[in-house]
């Protein structure tokens, strides 16, 4: 069953930098379209950014265009997303799941419903 492992969140102060990571055990994750959500307290959980399969295309809510990068590292097999300059409104429970390919693209839209435990993101002075 496919299933995902997020890690890599942390407190920061605003202005930091965290990566997080994207695992899918036992999984080739380049077979899959991967995109990264984010819930806060309530909230409902919104799409942040997306890869397609090939590695080539990528989306981003537009709150976040410019300071969050997503990429895939096909050796160790895990899907990164880069978070600088970060806000307070970025803190929230960070996740990771199979997203919609529309035409090989991505779409922030969760394929299924196999969500991971995620990370919590806390960005506070």
């Amino acid at each position: 069953q496919l299933q995902f492992v997020e890690s890599g969140g942390g407190l920061v102060q605003p202005g930091g930098s965290l990566r997080l990571a994207c695992r899918a055990p036992g999984y080739s994750l380049s077979a899959f379209a991967i995109g990264w959500f984010r819930q806060a307290p309530g909230k409902d959980r919104e799409g942040v950014s997306c890869l397609s399969s090939s590695g080539h295309v990528t989306k981003y809510k537009d709150a976040v265009r410019g300071r969050f990068t997503i990429s895939r590292d096909d050796a160790e097999n895990t899907v990164y997303l880069q978070m600088n300059s970060l806000k307070p409104e970025d803190t929230a429970v960070y996740y990771c799941t199979e997203v919609l390919s529309p035409q090989k693209m991505c779409d922030l839209a969760a394929r299924g419903n196999s969500w991971g435990q995620g990370t919590q993101v806390t960005i506070s002075s």
